[in-house]
């Protein structure tokens, strides 16, 4: 694969214009590019619910560490920890509220685990795709960019047994072409982007594409709040169950306006044993309300597709 690197500036050439030189359609271009479309809210959920949960879990594990290129046991050991402990937790704990999930499981990640994918689609979870090896796609060439995540769907089908019908991209990064490639791979959703609390329908350069978008937020992930870096800045500073507060207000808000409330976790991080008393707590508030739908991504953006005008 080929890495992006700095254009080297043609002393023939003009200069790039700066952003506030760009004419209206640059700009628009820009935005137009990939864009939130028609609302895909539901008039009601499933049985009459007042809000659908879709909690969601990226399987990383060794993942991290492998994209940086770092091979050394620490740091590998804290992406094996996901797999080897946290995992198994959470499925317990979904177990036992009889929740299904969906699993977001770079292919690297499920190669190394082929029992864990399988212990997720006996517990009727949902596993999709979530890139190769965690790799940062606004850094690859679009050629690259494609043979990687057709290689991540053809792996996770041949493991799992079915088909991945939606993508979360590593780390959220969103490149020029990925909703082309999601396009071509004929996935059904994408859960990356940030423009709604609800589902939305992608445009692309205006035109309708029939995927739908259910959005994420760093409020709604785990790995803002708990993420721990020895030689660096990043430090767990939020105690775990302040984050399980500011989920309960978000769920409370959901609930009240009849939407979703979407949630994004890791193993490797929400698995540890204080991290999952929080959550523990999180899901026993969310179960002590009539009229909650527990969903998959993939049964949102089946049913909203269905539902919608």
């Amino acid at each position: 694969m080929t890495a992006m690197t700095a254009r080297v500036p043609d002393p023939t050439e003009a200069p790039e214009q700066q952003p506030w030189q760009w004419s209206e359609q640059t700009w628009r271009g820009h935005v137009d590019r990939v864009r939130a479309g028609r609302s895909l809210t539901p008039a009601s959920w499933p049985g009459g619910a007042r809000v659908a949960v879709a909690l969601s879990f990226d399987s990383d594990h060794e993942t991290i560490p492998l994209r940086e290129g770092e091979t050394r046991p620490g740091k590998l050991s804290q992406g094996e920890y996901g797999a080897r402990a946290g995992a198994p937790r959470v499925l317990r704990l979904l177990d036992r509220h009889g929740i299904p999930a969906s699993f977001f499981m770079p292919a690297v990640s499920a190669l190394l685990h082929p029992g864990e994918v399988r212990d997720y689609v006996a517990a009727g979870h949902e596993v999709a795709m979530h890139g190769w090896i965690h790799e940062r796609n606004m850094l690859l060439d679009p050629a690259d960019e494609r043979e990687l995540a057709f290689r991540a769907a053809d792996t996770l089908e041949r493991l799992s047994g079915t088909r991945p019908v939606g993508i979360r991209t590593p780390s959220w990064d969103f490149s020029d072409h990925t909703l082309a490639i999601t396009r071509e791979l004929g996935l059904v959703y994408d859960s990356s982007l940030m423009a709604d609390d609800e589902p939305y329908e992608l445009l692309a350069d205006g035109e309708p594409t029939g995927i739908v978008e259910i959005p994420v937020e760093w409020i709604r992930d785990d790995a803002p709040y708990l993420m721990m870096e020895r030689y660096g800045a990043l430090r767990p500073y939020t105690p775990p169950r302040d984050v399980a507060g500011i989920w309960r207000d978000e769920f409370d808000a959901a609930y009240a306006e009849g939407g979703l409330f979407q949630l994004t976790m890791h193993p490797h991080i929400i698995g540890h044993r204080s991290r999952m008393a929080a959550l523990a707590e999180l899901l026993d508030h969310i179960a002590g309300h009539d009229g909650v739908w527990y969903a998959t991504h993939a049964d949102i953006a089946e049913y909203v597709l269905r539902e919608s005008p």
